[in-house]
């Protein structure tokens, strides 16, 4: 039996066309604008909404130069594409900075051609690499650690034996002194240097050596309960609080608990020392389910857990170097704690990053692999 299609049918036919390439479209992990020849936008996906902070209500039917003004490579490469009919990419130096935090992107932008030839507009596609950037900064952190760190050991083993040396003669020395004697507080003055240089060195060898983790299941939020529990008694006679919002579907995850103790005690200590009489510490742990690591590794879950504290913040220009050994803005600080908790994470698969607005507070936030 063969069904000759009618007007109606074909008409049906095209729409559910159209519905099914709408969904495509809208399922693409990727920002899709399209852009008709006389500067309208006629398309927007969610993907595109999320990356660019503008609605698809607010893209329909608006000219993409006058939407877009803030972002004048993206204005420029349509109107060469409509006006040309090339393709162009960008994976390097585009920056959306509609959502009022500026955004690294990946662009690609296609001429929207008919099938007689003819250039109707042009077709952007938007991919958000903040992931990849974060990566490749902490690639590069890893790097300079790993070097520093290999200076730091040979360092440290020089100078562990003459420092021991010098301890031990100012103990004789102190021995010798008459209970009474003025000279008796420079050799406690010199006792006490050489034990605050043999804690660096020894900060110094655990940075640099390589630790073998022993993975157990642990239980995140037992971990972060029991450091906030002995901090506030760090606190007490302060007008200090201590805020946890704890995500309960987390499940204990494989990891090496004293490391991570070390980690967020490191990273609460700090949170409580950056503020003065009053403050407010809050710690939030949640789940991040489709986060990617590096480029090529499979979308995978992840435990996110936050310090933020709202101190004075961290100065702009002191923001890229806090990961560095030795710097430090706490007068009695090694600059070492940081460095350790980057490798900590780092030994973990994992990763750190810090968000700071000075005069408003900052927030470090670790991402560990869930793996149960």
């Amino acid at each position: 039996m063969r069904i000759i299609p009618t007007t109606e049918m074909a008409g049906d036919i095209q729409k559910s066309l159209g519905e099914y390439y709408a969904t495509v479209i809208d399922s693409v992990g990727d920002g899709v604008i399209v852009v008709g020849r006389d500067g309208v936008i006629t398309l927007c996906n969610p993907a595109a909404e999320e990356i660019t902070g503008f609605s698809r209500r607010q893209c329909l039917g608006t000219v993409f130069e006058k939407l877009f003004s803030q972002e004048t490579t993206l204005v420029e490469m349509v109107a060469k594409i409509i006006s040309t009919g090339i393709t162009i990419s960008d994976h390097e130096n585009v920056l959306v900075r509609s959502t009022g935090k500026v955004k690294p992107v990946a662009v690609t932008c296609y001429p929207l051609v008919l099938d007689s030839g003819e250039n109707i507009g042009a077709i952007l596609t938007l991919k958000d690499i903040t992931y990849i950037r974060e990566l490749e900064a902490a690639v590069r952190q890893a790097d300079r650690l790993s070097t520093l760190g290999t200076l730091a050991a040979g360092l440290a083993h020089e100078v562990k034996n003459p420092l021991g040396g010098i301890k031990g003669a100012a103990q004789l020395l102190e021995r010798e002194l008459s209970e009474g004697n003025d000279l008796r507080e420079y050799t406690r003055v010199m006792i006490r240097e050489t034990e605050r240089i043999d804690h660096i060195m020894r900060e110094l060898l655990e940075l640099a050596s390589p630790r073998g983790l022993t993975h157990t299941h642990v239980n995140l939020h037992k971990v972060l309960g029991d450091i906030l529990l002995l901090q506030q008694q760090a606190v007490a006679g302060r007008d200090v609080s201590f805020v946890k919002h704890f995500d309960p579907s987390i499940p204990a995850i494989m990891a090496d608990e004293a490391m991570l103790t070390r980690l967020f005690l490191n990273l609460i200590r700090n949170a409580i020392d950056a503020m003065a009489e009053t403050g407010q510490l809050t710690v939030v742990t949640r789940v991040l389910s489709d986060y990617r690591m590096t480029q090529n590794e499979r979308h995978s879950r992840m435990v996110a857990v936050e310090v933020a504290d709202d101190g004075p913040g961290i100065p702009p220009e002191d923001l890229e170097n806090i990961w560095t050994p030795f710097f430090s803005t706490k007068s009695s600080g090694t600059g070492l704690g940081l460095a350790i908790c980057h490798k900590i994470v780092a030994e973990h698969r994992g990763m750190i990053k810090v968000d700071s607005e000075y005069g408003h507070g900052t927030k470090f936030t670790v991402l560990l692999p869930l793996v149960q």
